[in-house]
């Protein structure tokens, strides 16, 4: 498996290198946002670890450019724990998060995790009540009326409606959306629940995305 590490510092980015390689990976280092993007562009590479702060091109920079041309796993890494930081990585298409300082215990486990992952057989659309997804053309209708949606917002939206009727708990959504098991105090997934209703919900008639309490959440035409 090879890996891009995106770190401007240099102590960090050469002991993340020798960690990986000594348990079996390969690794390249981009010190910048543009060498990043010009490594993934002219090789091909099985994960990409990116530093948020980064100098010319920032982090999320970088994550929005490469969702244009390639869907390969992307663990974020930063020193900033804001709630809100994260769910702006993550709508953005990463798929990991973690909070520098960490454990490199933590991160090899985080990465094999995203290494293990096999794509799922999935119908081409979901339809209930008016709301209509359709998965390869990766659109979204509500009452005929074409809805943008992030990366992040429709694949919670396609979990939803694949489970239709299900109470999703919110570390059912966080894994399977995110592959992340979120702490129980975080709310992440609550915040992104409030985003996609204000899409698909807040000016249409039946709501269908319910909060069952003390639970979590399911998308149906009736509460």
């Amino acid at each position: 498996m090879h890996i891009l590490i995106v770190e401007d510092e240099v102590k960090i980015a050469e002991y993340l290198a020798k960690g990986l390689n000594e348990s079996g990976y390969s690794t390249a280092i981009a010190e910048n946002g543009v060498r990043a993007l010009s490594c993934l562009q002219q090789q091909s590479f099985d994960l990409v670890l990116l530093d948020v702060m980064l100098p010319d091109l920032d982090g999320w920079q970088v994550l929005h450019t490469l969702r244009t041309f390639s869907q390969i796993p992307v663990l974020m890494l930063t020193a900033r724990d804001h709630v809100l930081d994260r769910v702006k990585g993550l709508e953005l298409g990463a798929d990991d998060y973690l909070t520098k300082p960490f454990s490199y215990i933590e991160l090899l486990a985080r990465i094999k995790s995203l290494l293990r992952r096999v794509p799922r057989l999935e119908q081409e659309a979901y339809q209930v009540s008016d709301l209509v997804l359709n998965r390869l053309k990766h659109e979204v209708y509500r009452n005929v009326q074409k809805i943008d949606l992030s990366q992040k917002e429709f694949a919670l939206l396609q979990l939803l409606m694949e489970h239709q009727g299900q109470v999703m708990t919110r570390s059912q959504i966080a894994s399977m959306v995110w592959n992340i098991n979120f702490n129980t105090d975080t709310n992440v997934v609550d915040v992104a629940i409030r985003r996609l209703r204000s899409k698909i919900d807040d000016h249409y008639t039946p709501k269908l995305i319910h909060t069952v309490r003390g639970m979590g959440y399911k998308l149906d035409e009736c509460p």
